[in-house]
C-alpha cells in the first residue's frame, strides 16, 4: 500500500528527516511515536506532498508519487485522507456542508455529495449534528467532523497528524474511539502520529519509534514496549510502568479509604 524509501527532508540547516524507510501493508495500522520534533509529522506530510521531500522515494499503491506532476498529485490526494491537529472547519458552514464541500468542489453533484457526507458523519457518530455549525460543537465533535471530511472521499489510506493534540483531555477519548473503530472494524489502512500510549498499545499493528529524524526501532507493541531495543523505547517502557504503578496505588488507596 505505502512504501517510503530513504526519505530525507531539511528545513534550512535543520535535518528533520534522515534516511527514513517504512512499509505499510493494506489494512495495517502503523503508529509513529517519539519525542516532539523527531520528524514524525514531517514524515507523514511528505506522503501526500504537503511537504516536498528533498530525497528518497515514496510509493503509494505501486506508484512513485515523488515523480508525478502537481496536477496528478491532486488526484492522488483524493485517495489519501489526512486529519490534522487543527480542525480547519469553515465556521459559516454546517457540519454536513463542511464534509461535502470538497466533494462538491471536485465536481460531484450536490445530492450525491450530501449522501456521502451523511454516510461519513454516521461513521463518526455525528449524523444528528448535520445542521450544526462548528461554533455549536465541542472540540471533540469538531475533530470528528474533520475526520468525516477525510472519510467522505472514501480514501484508501488515512494519515493522522496528532489528531487529539488540540483537544482538552476530557474530549480525547471520543476521537480515539472513532479512530479505533476505523482501524479494527472498518479495516482502514492508517498511519498515525500520536502521543496517546493507550491507543498505540490497543490498536497499533506496529509501532515505529523515531528520534532525531530517524527510525530507531519498530515492531509489534508487545515487543517495542516490553523489551525495547532503543533508548526511546526504554523511555516509553518506563512511562508505561510508571502509569501502571500510579493507577495501582490510586486503586489501593481507594480500597483502604
Amino acid at each position: 500500500m505505502l512504501t517510503i524509501n530513504n526519505l530525507h527532508k531539511r528545513f534550512g540547516k535543520v535535518t528533520a528527516v534522515a534516511d527514513v524507510s517504512l512499509d505499510v501493508k493494506k489494512g495495517e495500522t502503523v503508529v509513529l511515536m517519539g519525542p516532539s520534533g523527531c520528524g514524525k509529522s514531517t514524515t507523514i506530510r511528505t506522503v501526500n506532498r504537503l511537504v516536498e521531500p528533498d530525497g528518497g522515494r515514496i510509493f503509494f499503491a505501486g506508484r512513485d508519487i515523488t515523480a508525478i506532476a502537481p496536477e496528478e498529485m491532486r488526484a492522488v490526494r483524493k485517495r489519501i485522507g489526512f486529519v490534522f491537529q487543527q480542525f480547519n472547519l469553515i465556521s459559516r458552514l454546517t457540519a454536513e456542508e463542511n464534509v461535502m464541500l470538497g466533494l462538491v468542489m471536485d465536481g460531484m453533484p450536490r445530492e450525491l455529495a450530501g449522501e456521502k457526507a451523511m454516510a461519513a458523519l454516521a461513521k463518526v457518530g455525528l449524523e444528528s449534528c448535520r445542521g450544526q455549525k462548528p461554533g455549536e460543537l465541542s472540540g471533540g465533535q469538531q475533530q470528528r467532523v474533520g475526520i468525516a471530511r477525510a472519510l467522505a472521499f472514501e480514501p484508501e489510506l488515512m494519515l493522522w497528524d496528532e489528531p487529539t493534540a488540540s483537544l482538552d483531555p476530557i474530549l480525547v477519548r471520543e476521537v480515539l474511539v472513532v479512530m479505533e473503530e476505523l482501524a479494527k472494524y472498518n479495516a482502514n489502512t492508517m498511519v498515525v502520529v500520536t502521543h496517546e500510549l493507550p491507543f498505540a498499545l490497543h490498536v497499533a499493528d506496529r509501532i515505529v519509534l523515531m528520534d532525531k529524524g530517524r527510525v530507531v526501532e519498530e515492531g509489534v507493541p508487545d515487543k517495542v514496549f516490553v523489551t525495547p531495543a532503543s533508548e526511546v523505547g526504554q523511555r516509553y517502557k518506563e512511562l508505561i510502568e510508571y502509569q501502571m504503578n500510579t493507577s495501582a496505588l490510586t486503586l489501593a488507596g481507594k480500597r483502604v479509604a
